[in-house]
């Protein structure tokens, strides 16, 4: 995930939680997130990004709905991720001596 915008980051996130992971709901994860609109000219081009990059996989709901689903090398990258961070915040959540 090293050569991944953080936005692109969050859509990984924002898809990974979600039930059913379709443009409009990653959508509404990510105005959440980010307090403001993200618009479509910004979040398509990023999940078809991720999709190229074999992160994402783009699939029909329904005829006017796209569908986002985990793949296997999307799982293994964030668990490296959050092992990488994981590593650096241990010290934030280890008990102060005062």
């Amino acid at each position: 995930m090293h050569d991944l915008t953080g936005f692109q980051r969050d859509i990984l996130y924002a898809t990974t939680g979600l039930e059913e992971p379709h443009g409009l709901a990653i959508k509404e994860e990510l105005d959440d997130y980010y307090e403001q609109e993200i618009n479509h000219g910004r979040l398509y081009p990023n999940l078809d990004d991720l999709v190229n990059k074999g992160l994402l996989e783009k699939g029909e709901l329904d005829q006017r709905t796209n569908v986002y689903t985990v793949t296997q090398r999307r799982l293994r990258e964030i668990e490296a991720r959050c092992e990488w961070e994981s590593q650096y915040l241990e010290d934030v959540n280890a008990p102060t001596t005062s």
